[in-house]
């Protein structure tokens, strides 16, 4: 976050050409510290991968597979030898734009979750599980950096830093060598201009024109500066400069995913109007005309009237259920009273498949975000029932870092697709409305994993615990 602004020197047009070159000669020692800091993280894993390249091809001969050999293992050099180089790169950035432009980029990393180990003995990262510790760290170290959006930057700008010095910075130093060097060589060329041969009158212009380049390269020195820090700032502090073009795009997706809670909502109403239409109600105006019957056979036909009693007393109690069904649908009384986790467990009973539940949940999260979820693993198990022959299921139930993150997995046929009219498309509706995703993967032959993620806060204590339906 911007703590200062920048001086006027190093972001304004100077007032004088005095401070024009001012500003430039002090830019001197920013300029060697850019430059020096943009080699070493390309130069030396290249020259790494090079040198292990050249390495591999010696031992293993010339022939296709060696190529291909070598090639993997330089790319696995330069990757091991550049990740150090990640973060260094971009602190040292960071504390230059500090320095000089009085201007401090905000560093924020995302939690790391630490590594836990399941009552089955796998290892489970924060995104997947494994069943070696070591193949679980590196796992999780490398979702851990693409998912990082401040990681991600730092990568970013390890490769664009050396190409910006490059382009914008580059020419100027080189400009200002030049100069430097055109000078020193005078006395030592017998230089010629026109008419003017060796001696003081060329010497003389030879140092003028060296002047002229050192003093255009001292006067550019500090814009080329100037821009190299704003990308840096774009590229490292992105939050610092959101455009409009972002917040345009996260407007629109706010705006599709409230129009799709609504629709939802709607469509729930009508549901529950319908269901008491046809259900319910229509129990319970039938229940009205049998009791308006008896009451006339009461006198004339006891019989009747205590038969009638005995339907009329079957209708309410298929009337009661049926209002009960309804109830649950709308919110299931375990999901309010006992939570996600016992919820779920109702869910795998009722279940046509062996279905084994893993909980892991340190409190309760809120209320909506416990509805979306479980009716969303209640279609997915449905929909493992119907479509694709699954003869067992797997729910993993998850929080970790401020994201409650699902995981329904089944040894089913495979090929499920949202286009497929699968319900998947409403699950991503139903999540959409929390800023949840939903993750498919479902080969052919399977099996398919279908995880759900969004983020929420958790309010009363839980326990953790596993659970399996035989």
């Amino acid at each position: 976050m911007t703590t200062a602004s920048p001086p006027k020197s190093m972001t304004q047009r100077p007032e004088s050409i005095r401070s024009l070159f001012r500003t430039g000669f002090s830019s001197l020692g920013w300029a060697g510290a850019v430059l020096v800091s943009s080699v070493p993280g390309v130069l030396v894993p290249f020259f790494g991968a090079v040198f292990v390249g050249a390495g591999t091809i010696a031992l293993l001969g010339s022939s296709d597979l060696a190529a291909l050999i070598t090639v993997g293992v330089g790319v696995l050099t330069a990757l091991v030898m550049a990740a150090p180089a990640v973060r260094l790169s971009a602190g040292w950035t960071r504390s230059q734009v500090e320095r000089w432009c009085q201007v401090r980029m905000a560093v924020s990393y995302t939690d790391r979750p630490p590594l836990e180990m399941d009552s089955r003995g796998y290892w489970w990262t924060g995104y997947s599980y494994h069943r070696s510790r070591s193949v679980a760290r590196l796992a999780q170290v490398l979702h851990w950096s693409l998912r990082d959006q401040t990681t991600r930057a730092e990568m970013v700008w390890l490769l664009v830093n050396p190409v910006a010095v490059l382009v914008l910075i580059g020419p100027v130093v080189g400009l200002l060598m030049g100069g430097v060097i055109f000078g020193l060589s005078a006395p030592a060329d017998s230089r010629t201009y026109g008419e003017i041969g060796p001696g003081a009158g060329s010497l003389f212009i030879s140092f003028l024109l060296s002047a002229a380049m050192v003093l255009a390269a001292v006067a550019l020195l500090p814009y080329a500066l100037t821009v190299h820090a704003d990308l840096a700032r774009r590229i490292l502090d992105p939050q610092g400069r959101a455009s409009n073009i972002q917040l345009t795009r996260r407007v629109a997706e706010l705006t599709v995913t409230r129009a799709d809670a609504v629709g939802d909502q709607a469509a729930e109403l009508r549901r529950i109007e319908r269901d008491l239409h046809d259900g319910a109600q229509a129990r319970l105006v039938a229940i009205g005309m049998t009791l308006g019957t008896i009451e006339h056979l009461l006198d004339s036909d006891p019989g009747a009237a205590r038969q009638l009693l005995a339907d009329a007393r079957q209708s309410s109690a298929k009337a009661l259920q049926e209002l009960r069904d309804l109830v649950r649908g709308i919110h299931p009384p375990v999901l309010a009273e006992r939570g996600l986790g016992d919820a779920v467990r109702a869910l795998a009973l009722d279940s046509a498949q062996e279905t084994e539940v893993t909980v892991s949940l340190p409190a309760r999260p809120e209320a909506p975000v416990e509805a979306a979820v479980y009716f969303s693993v209640c279609e997915l198990l449905a929909n493992a029932a119907k479509h694709s022959g699954a003869r067992h299921v797997w729910v993993d139930i998850l929080y970790r870092a401020g994201r409650l993150r699902v995981t329904v997995t089944d040894d089913g046929r495979g090929g499920a697709a949202p286009e497929r009219g699968s319900g998947l498309r409403g699950i991503e509706r139903r999540l959409g409305t929390f800023d949840g995703v939903l993750s498919l993967s479902s080969p052919q032959s399977g099996p398919t994993t279908i995880t759900m993620e969004l983020p929420c806060a958790l309010s009363s204590p839980r326990t953790s615990t596993s659970f399996e339906k035989g």
